[in-house]
């Protein structure tokens, strides 16, 4: 009861405006201004000291399908960072960054690549890979699987 009367309110805008500045420390609450719509989300995470990846991953449930070459060894956890990444790749390198980096994927038991060119290259495209000039198949099919 205490700590509530230390908490006050004051207003520092016109009279009859409704916004007003709480001090103290308030946990647990949203605020917005009179009129205004409030969607919450999920605080990030903080990433441990030194770069290293996050002890909880994903709690939220994630909707949509996963990229079908990641590992079998790879946790539960891990498999959306995976999924995540080659996403991020496909959609933002060229083809020969790409390949390279799936085999380094593919290497490091992140990924497990198929045999087949054409197959990969219809996961890729699904998975964001721009299909157009410079990304057509044939392409692709000369650096896959190229260290």
């Amino acid at each position: 009861m205490e700590k509530d009367s230390q908490k006050n309110v004051v207003n520092h805008f016109e009279a009859g405006s409704n916004c007003q500045v709480f001090n103290g420390n308030i946990t647990g609450c949203t605020f917005a201004m009179p009129g205004a719509t409030v969607t919450q989300q999920a605080a990030a995470r903080p990433m441990p000291l030194g770069g290293g990846q996050p002890e909880v991953f994903y709690e939220e449930e994630r909707t949509g399908e996963l990229c079908h070459f990641i590992h079998p060894a790879v946790d539960s956890r891990q498999e959306w960072l995976v999924n995540d990444e080659v996403c991020r790749l496909v959609s933002r390198q060229g083809i020969q960054e790409i390949c390279r980096h799936l085999l380094k994927m593919s290497k490091d038991n992140k990924l497990l690549l198929p045999q087949s060119p054409a197959a990969a290259y219809a996961e890729l495209v699904r998975m964001g890979m721009p299909h157009g000039t410079g990304f057509n198949e044939k392409t692709f099919k000369k650096y896959y699987r190229r260290a």
